[in-house]
C-alpha cells in the first residue's frame, strides 16, 4: 500500500525532475525568447515542489487521509503505468530544433496533469484540493505556453547546442 507521504514524495520528484531539466535546457538553448520561458517553467516547478514538500511534512506528522491510505500499490501502479513523469530520459544532445524540445516538454506537463487529476478524487481536505486544482491550472498554463511557442517556432532548427 502507498501512503499519502509516498504519493506526495512522487509528486515532489515529478516537480523536481521538471525543474532540473528546464534549468538544464535553459543553459543549453540559444533561443533568446525560449530561455526566459524555460526559466519561468523551472521556477514554477520549484514552487510546486515546495508546496508538495510542505504537505508531505505535515502528512508525516499529523495528516491522515483514510481513502488515500487505502489506495493499494496495484491501483497506483495502474494509474501511473505508461506515464514518464520525467524529462531525464530525453536526450537533449540529439534534439536539433526547438520544436523537439517543446514537444517533449508538453508531453511531460500532460503526464503531470494526468497524475494530479487522478489524485483529486482521493483528497478530502477542501483547502488541499483547491491548491491541487491551482497547481493543475498552472500545469495546464505551462502546456498552453509551450504549445503557443511551439506553434510560433514551427520548423526552427539549430536552437539546441
Amino acid at each position: 500500500m502507498f501512503s499519502i507521504k509516498e504519493i506526495l514524495d512522487l509528486a515532489i520528484q515529478i516537480e523536481k525532475n521538471g525543474e532540473a531539466i528546464y534549468r538544464q535546457a535553459a543553459r543549453r538553448i540559444t533561443h533568446p525568447v525560449l530561455v526566459p520561458l524555460l526559466e519561468w517553467l523551472a521556477d514554477e516547478e520549484a514552487r510546486h515542489a515546495a508546496w508538495f514538500a510542505e504537505k508531505a511534512r505535515v502528512a508525516a506528522d499529523t495528516f491522515q487521509t483514510p481513502v488515500l491510505e487505502e489506495l493499494n500499490q496495484g491501483l497506483l501502479t495502474q494509474l501511473v503505468a505508461g506515464q514518464s513523469f520525467s524529462l531525464e530520459d530525453a536526450d537533449f544532445t540529439n534534439m536539433q530544433t526547438v520544436a523537439q524540445l517543446l514537444a517533449v516538454s508538453v508531453a511531460f506537463e500532460e503526464d503531470t496533469v494526468l497524475f494530479y487529476e487522478m489524485l483529486k478524487p482521493f483528497i478530502e481536505d477542501p483547502a488541499t484540493l483547491a491548491q491541487l486544482e491551482t497547481i493543475i491550472a498552472d500545469e495546464n498554463r505551462h502546456i498552453e505556453k509551450l504549445q503557443t511557442f511551439l506553434e510560433s517556432e514551427a520548423g526552427v532548427a539549430d536552437a539546441c547546442r
